[in-house]
């Protein structure tokens, strides 16, 4: 079974560009585990543009699924995560200014790093995932540094998937024959969608976990949230 994490980043984008409280960051949240799905990401960024650190602070206790805080380890995200402990960190290494994360880590050539950072999380009894490229050496560099999984960024599978969806997937597939052998988890997410989420999932059968934000709250203007969280529940697990 792979769990559908739906990131509701959005949600806070559309409360914070007209001010209030509306919509409800928290209730978004509660009724997205109401409608089925298994966890909550969120992924703050340093100048709080959608997702604030209060908000976080916030969703912890009330959030009764698996909360997963993404985000780049810098101090401050360090400080948050370790005090609200979340059940998973996912760390990308995307830049303060970056519209959307971009890419994956380097996970050779960042190894002491992440490996200093990781111990610090995992002391705290924190599941931690690396965000990286479909690239065999750097899932067997993700190894290395103690994660526990690798979220496979899949931007190039999604803007690839319709032109050829072999040649798109294909890469993914070895990365995540190699994550299986290196002892790895194995989540995925990035620009994933109704269109292209089964035959993702039917490549990688070790997938654990999806997080998908942008285009599931995109879908659920058309078709309601609730119902929008089962579509994707059904591609996942048919």
């Amino acid at each position: 079974m792979t769990k559908l994490s739906v990131n509701i980043n959005k949600i806070a984008t559309l409360r914070n560009a007209r001010g209030g409280n509306r919509p409800n960051v928290l209730q978004t949240a509660l009724d997205c585990e109401r409608f089925g799905a298994q966890g909550i990401t969120v992924h703050p960024r340093p100048d709080e543009r959608h997702i604030r650190y209060q908000d976080v602070l916030d969703l912890k206790p009330a959030v009764t699924t698996e909360f997963n805080i993404e985000g780049n380890p810098t101090p401050d995200f360090i400080q948050l995560v370790l005090s609200v402990k979340p059940e998973q960190v996912t760390l990308v290494p995307d830049a303060p200014d970056a519209i959307t994360s971009n890419a994956g880590w380097d996970t050779i050539k960042h190894k002491d790093f992440l490996v200093d950072i990781i111990a610090q999380f995992k002391e705290q009894g924190i599941r931690t995932s690396i965000f990286v490229d479909p690239d065999n050496k750097q899932v067997e560099g993700a190894a290395l540094t103690g994660t526990d999984r690798i979220e496979l960024y899949t931007e190039a599978y999604a803007s690839q998937y319709l032109a050829d969806r072999e040649k798109a997937v294909a890469p993914y597939a070895e990365a995540a024959k190699t994550a299986l052998q290196c002892n790895l988890g194995l989540n995925a997410g990035h620009d994933l969608d109704l269109d292209n989420l089964r035959f993702l999932k039917e490549r990688l059968p070790n997938l654990q976990e999806v997080s998908i934000g942008h285009a599931l709250i995109c879908d659920a203007l058309y078709f309601g949230l609730e119902n929008t969280i089962q579509l994707y529940l059904r591609q996942l697990n048919y």
